[in-house]
């Protein structure tokens, strides 16, 4: 997501937006001291030499999903596209829920998706920027409210103010609080800020208009009181901005000209107009304003990605963490094998709309199909083994040979060694074989009472193998494949082309395989809605979502380090797990199939 990128064809409501405010100058007069501030540290600066400033302002209260991604990518997107710059901003101002650990895992889970705040026009100026960092000037800004008259303390309890806020179809009721002098609200603010009241005793509220048919517009509350450690600003404050009151501030400060959020924010959007007019009216700020454009969040199937549903998962442990590779969150998603690549390609696919709409979770997993085909080195793999003995072979093992890609020679070739005792597929061999099954199966006698070979299958890169018989444990459970070979039959040899066989399966040999832990991930729920219409969505938690085996794998895959990623051929794309893997004890994810397994 380099800067250097090409801009992406594709159109949206967004792009034509920017377009028009381009070709318009609606932001040309704009000037940037260099760091965020307000009309006296702005003005002082240069013609701002960003055309448009965008920002994604993450709460630091849990990790980031794949909804996240969604805004991660247009913003960065649109900013690099329109010579624009970046902000990553942290909306800190609920201190009760924030932690460093959220910050220094969004931080990181930022730069692992190429979304880079540095600025392209000033060497070595970082936009990396916390609400908490402009306290001051909200706690400035409140005062100037109050003594414009636009802002009041109110002493109601909470369900006071909640009765008396009316609803859809009742007007609010004025606060007894409401008529109070500018100086007695001065007073009682800086109380507040001295720490004399108890939690929760009284609020800062916005004066707008207590009928208004927009219900956020009833005298929204503007700080509460809040003794609460912060991560950034320690106990230096026991008061703090609500997220509707300093969003728009920080807005300004960081001199962002699209701010761009999802639908459920629109009706926010007036308040967030009439907040910054007045700060602008008193001079506290500089036009032109922000503006706020709303678009679909991204609403996946098979997920959840509330944070508080989210949160229950890891706490109750029906995941193995955070990063577990069934979770939506970014980590998750790195150690299932995603690729910042797949994402941006699942978001540019997506688009930016008006529209709410449901998208289908095997979007997201083509999207990483289509980009480690081009990319993933081949390997074979055995996930469910079968033992299959050749048991017309002697003497010393076949050297064997494949491209590690069939389309990057440059990637080199890969070598195995084909001998007495293989492992195959437990799926590639069937006792009584279906209609249509082209792999191994045993002799049998046909309706007239002649006997039929087995089954003649290629062992891909090796030999074809005639099927003779098989062994079965006590229990009935079939242990031992048992065929015979062709010794010029071997891939790639003249004698090879003589023989036509309908099946092909992959295999890996006793003698050089890789002993491997595989964890074959499927989604963590059975329906593609788990929460809808207040369903528990733990009952409908797919039990299979995991599954570990042990596997062998082709010796190629003895070098693999953490986060490498392979097809295992005929079966899916791999990873080697970035936690949990090493040279001693290999450990592979599953990523995703060869194909949509959930398709109707």
């Amino acid at each position: 997501m380099s800067n250097k990128e090409a801009p992406a064809p594709a159109s949206n409501f967004l792009r034509n937006i920017i377009e028009r405010d381009l070709e318009q100058g609606t932001y040309a007069q704009r000037r940037w001291a260099g760091q965020p501030g307000g009309a006296v540290v702005q003005t002082k600066g240069e013609p701002d030499p960003a055309k448009i400033r965008t920002r994604f302002p993450p709460e630091p209260n849990g990790y980031l999903h794949i909804g996240h991604v969604k805004s991660i990518c247009l913003n960065h997107g649109l900013a690099r596209d329109y010579n624009g710059a970046f902000h990553l901003r942290f909306d800190d101002t609920n201190p009760e829920k924030e932690e460093q650990e959220y910050v220094d895992s969004i931080v990181e889970s930022m730069r692992w998706l190429g979304a880079d705040w540095t600025s392209p026009f000033a060497q070595g100026e970082q936009h990396l920027y916390y609400a908490s960092n402009y306290f001051d000037f909200m706690y400035a800004a409140a005062e100037y409210l109050i003594e414009a008259g636009h802002a009041y303390v109110d002493e109601q309890s909470a369900e006071e103010m909640r009765a008396n806020r009316g609803d859809f179809t009742t007007p609010g009721t004025n606060s007894p609080w409401r008529s109070r002098t500018v100086a007695e609200n001065l007073q009682r603010f800086r109380e507040m800020r001295a720490g004399q009241h108890a939690d929760g005793s009284m609020v800062l509220r916005a004066k707008i208009d207590m009928a208004s048919p927009n219900i956020n517009l009833r005298d929204p509350a503007l700080y509460r009181i809040k003794r609460a450690t912060h991560h950034n600003t320690g106990d230096a404050w026991c008061i703090y901005p609500m997220y509707t009151y300093a969003h728009p501030i920080e807005d300004a400060l960081e001199n962002i000209t699209h701010s761009i959020c999802t639908l459920e924010f629109e009706d926010q959007r007036p308040f967030y107009d009439w907040l910054l007019e007045r700060l602008a009216e008193g001079g506290l700020l500089t036009k032109p304003l922000p503006h706020q454009y709303e678009f679909a969040r991204l609403n996946l199937t098979y997920i959840v990605t509330s944070k508080r549903k989210l949160k229950q998962l890891v706490d109750e442990k029906h995941v193995d963490g955070w990063d577990d590779p069934r979770m939506p969150t970014l980590v998750g998603l790195r150690r299932r094998g995603y690729t910042p690549e797949a994402l941006r390609l699942f978001c540019d696919r997506t688009g930016a709309s008006k529209a709410n709409s449901w998208i289908d979770y095997s979007v997201l997993e083509a999207t990483l199909r289509e980009d480690l085909e081009g990319r993933a080195a081949r390997a074979m793999a055995v996930v469910k083994p079968l033992k299959l003995v050749i048991t017309n072979f002697e003497g010393e093992p076949v050297a064997c040979s494949a491209p590690a890609h069939p389309q990057k020679p440059e990637l080199g070739t890969r070598h195995f060694q084909f001998s007495r005792e293989l492992w195959i597929e437990a799926e590639d061999f069937m006792e009584a074989p279906e209609k249509g099954y082209h792999r191994l199966y045993p002799p049998r006698v046909d309706e007239a009472g002649v006997t039929v070979p087995g089954n003649k299958v290629r062992l891909k890169y090796g030999f074809v193998v005639e099927c003779t018989g098989f062994k079965k444990d006590e229990a009935g459970h079939i242990t031992e494949v048992h065929a015979t070979y062709f010794p010029d039959s071997k891939s790639g040899t003249p004698g090879a082309d003589n023989y036509k066989v309908k099946g092909v399966i992959t295999w890996v040999s006793a003698t050089d395989a890789v002993a491997a832990e595989v964890r074959l991930y499927d989604r963590f729920f059975t329906e593609p809605h788990p929460d809808a219409g207040g369903r528990d969505f733990l009952s409908v938690v797919n039990p299979k979502s995991k599954q570990v085996v042990t596997a062998w794998l082709e010796p190629s895959l003895a070098n693999a380090k953490p986060d490498d990623k392979f097809q295992f051929e005929r079966i899916g794309y791999f990873v080697a797990d970035r936690k949990d893997h090493t040279a001693e004890k290999p450990v592979f994810n599953m990523a995703v199939g060869l194909k949509d397994s959930w398709g109707k």
